[in-house]
C-alpha cells in the first residue's frame, strides 16, 4: 500500500506517524515536503548556541494531544511548564495587568478590567446584563460585533485583540465567533441571557494548574521523533503541481502513483490541488484568507533589567510596530538557567503588512526599540534572529465552520483521500495532532477497506 502524505510540517508528520502505527511496516509512505526542512511553521533554531523556537513555542496544556504524543514516542522528560508569571497588556501608553476572569480577553463583569480601561467602559459592562440581548441560534459573526457592541469598542482593543493577535495573528474584525470560540456561541445558542451570563457560566473555577506546556529542547525535538519513528521516504524541495485520479488510486504530479493521499498542506495549496478532484472543497478551502508573521528573537546580557512577567502584549491602536513580547527567560525556568536572557518579539496581524514591509535590519531595529519603550530597560542584544512566516496562519473568519464543513462534503466519496492542517478545526500544535490524527484514521480504514475487498 502507498500512501503519499503531502506536507511534512506537524500535521503531515503526526498522520505519517499514525498511519505507520495503523498499517506496520509493510505501508510504503512517502512524505512530500515543499521546503528544504521539515516542521512547516515549526521550527526550533540556535541562539546564542541555544535551542530556540522561531514559531509557536507552547502548546495548551488543558488538551491532552501533545503530552500524550511525547510519551508515546519516549520524550515525556521533554515536556516543561511555565514559571506562572502573568502577562501585561501595554494599553494606553503604560503596562496593565493582563485581566483575569475572562474568556479569550472577553471579561465576565467589571472588576477584572477596571484600571485597564476607561470608568466609562467600565460602567458600560457593569450594565451590559440590564441591556436588552438578542442572539439568533446558529449564527455567526466576528468578534468585534459582538464584543464592542455589548463591552465597547476599548475592551476590544485592549483586552481581546492582544489576545487573538497572538493565537492568529488576526483581530476580533477578522475572526469569527463560532470557530474561534464555539463554546460562547453554543452557549448564546442555549439562550444566555447577557454576554456576562454567557461568559460566567463558562469560565472554569480557579486553578494552579498550567495553562501551558513546552518541549525542553523546542518543537525540533517532537519533529525528529516523529521522523525518526515514522521512517517514511521522505522528498524535499519538491512542489506537487497536481492531484489527479488515477486506475486504484492516485497521481501526484510530479512525484508519482498511490494508492492514498493526505493533503497536509495550507489552505490555499489545498485549494489548488482540489480544484480538479473535489471542486466543492476546493472552493471551500480557497475561501479561507492567511496572515502573515515575523518574529525576532533577541539574545540579551543576563543582568537586562526585564519586568517579572512572562511577556507583554500590545493592545491594537498603540504607537509601536510589535504586537507582543514573550519575555522567554522569565516564562520558562529552563531558558532562564541560561547564561543570556532570551526575548521574542512578534509581528503581523491580518491587514497590517509590517511583518512583510520592514527588512531584516528595521525588524530588529523596531524590535529593540519597542522592547525598551514597554520595559523601561535598557536593550543591548548580544545576537538577533529573524524569522518570517508568510501567509502562516489561517484566518478563522465568520462562517469557517460552514466552510470546513463543506471541505468535508465534497471528500465524501473519495474516501482515499484526507485532509488536515491548521486552517480546519483549530490553529495550535493539540489541534493539529487531533486533525491529524483524524486524516490518517480515515486513510487507514480505506486502506483495510481495500484490502478486504481484494483491491
Amino acid at each position: 500500500m502507498r500512501i503519499a502524505v503531502v506536507g511534512g510540517g506537524i500535521s503531515g508528520l503526526v498522520a505519517a506517524y499514525r498511519l505507520r502505527q495503523a498499517l506496520g511496516a509493510a505501508a510504503d509512505l512517502t512524505v512530500i515536503e515543499g521546503r528544504d526542512r521539515l516542521g512547516g511553521v515549526l521550527r526550533t533554531g540556535s541562539v546564542g548556541g541555544e535551542p530556540v523556537d522561531l514559531g509557536a513555542e507552547a502548546f495548551v496544556g488543558r488538551r491532552p494531544e501533545v503530552p500524550a504524543l511525547l510519551r508515546e514516542l519516549g520524550i515525556a522528560d521533554q515536556l516543561v511548564h511555565p514559571a506562572g508569571l502573568r502577562p501585561l497588556v501595554w494599553a494606553g501608553g503604560r503596562a496593565h495587568p493582563l485581566p483575569e476572569r475572562t474568556l479569550m480577553g472577553i471579561p465576565s463583569g467589571p472588576d477584572s478590567v477596571a484600571g485597564l480601561l476607561d470608568p466609562d467602559t467600565v460602567a458600560r459592562i457593569a450594565d451590559e446584563p440590564t441591556r436588552p440581548f438578542s442572539w439568533r441560534p446558529g449564527a455567526d459573526t466576528d468578534v468585534y460585533s459582538l464584543v464592542a457592541d455589548r463591552f465597547g469598542a476599548q475592551t476590544v482593543a485592549r483586552s481581546v485583540d492582544p489576545l487573538l493577535g497572538g493565537v492568529y495573528a488576526g483581530t476580533a474584525r477578522s475572526i469569527g465567533l463560532r470557530a474561534a470560540l464555539p463554546a460562547l456561541a453554543a452557549a448564546l445558542d442555549r439562550g444566555a441571557t447577557s454576554l456576562t451570563a454567557a461568559i460566567s457560566a463558562l469560565l472554569p473555577p480557579p486553578s494552579d494548574a498550567p495553562v501551558f506546556g513546552a518541549l525542553r529542547d523546542g518543537y525540533g525535538a517532537l519533529l525528529r521523533a516523529l521522523a525518526d519513528r515514522t521512517a517514511a521516504t521522505t522528498i524535499r524541495d519538491t512542489g506537487v503541481d497536481a492531484l489527479h485520479r488515477a486506475p486504484g488510486g492516485w497521481r501526484v504530479d510530479p512525484v508519482g502513483e498511490f494508492d492514498a493521499v493526505v493533503l497536509a498542506t495550507p489552505a490555499p495549496v489545498t485549494a489548488r490541488l482540489l480544484a480538479e478532484v473535489a471542486p466543492r472543497s476546493a472552493r471551500a478551502a480557497a475561501g479561507i484568507e492567511l496572515s502573515s508573521s515575523a518574529l525576532v528573537v533577541l539574545e540579551l546580557p543576563k543582568d537586562t533589567a526585564l519586568p517579572q512577567n512572562s511577556g507583554v502584549l500590545v493592545a491594537t491602536g498603540e504607537p509601536l510596530r510589535a504586537k507582543a513580547f514573550t519575555l522567554s527567560s522569565r516564562k520558562w525556568p529552563h531558558l532562564a538557567a541560561r547564561d543570556t536572557a532570551v526575548v521574542r518579539i512578534s509581528f503581523g496581524r491580518f491587514g497590517d503588512d509590517t511583518a512583510t514591509a520592514l527588512s531584516d535590519t528595521e525588524l530588529v531595529a523596531a524590535a529593540t526599540a519597542d522592547l525598551a519603550t514597554v520595559t523601561g530597560a535598557a536593550i543591548t542584544p548580544n545576537s538577533a534572529v529573524v524569522q518570517r512566516w508568510p501567509g502562516g496562519l489561517a484566518q478563522y473568519a465568520p462562517g469557517h465552520t460552514d466552510r470546513v464543513a463543506e471541505i468535508e462534503a465534497g471528500l465524501t466519496d473519495l474516501d482515499d483521500l484526507a485532509v488536515t492542517g491548521a486552517y480546519l478545526n483549530g490553529v495550535g500544535v493539540p489541534a493539529c495532532v487531533a486533525s491529524a490524527t483524524a486524516a490518517a484514521r480515515r486513510i487507514a480504514t480505506a486502506c483495510a477497506d481495500a484490502a478486504s475487498a481484494g483491491r
